[in-house]
């Protein structure tokens, strides 16, 4: 990464309470969501560990240049 924020490794606690999703996580992060800002939030989520998941992988492997 190229900013200096830590990387935590471990997961946040969600919970729902009176009809709000809750999240509280390290760093003091402590949000209430609707249920559909947290249903777009956790999709969004979803798909950047995806991404960030398949960048460790392809990191790890030789490069070659393209033939042609």
């Amino acid at each position: 990464m190229s900013d200096k924020r830590p990387i935590y490794d471990e997961p946040s606690d969600v919970s729902v309470v009176d009809g709000c999703v809750q999240l509280d996580g390290p760093d003091a992060v402590d949000v209430a969501m609707t249920p559909d800002a947290a249903e777009e939030t956790s999709e969004r989520l979803l798909g950047a560990a995806f991404r960030a998941r398949g960048q460790t992988r392809l990191g790890r492997l030789p490069h070659r240049p393209k033939e042609g």
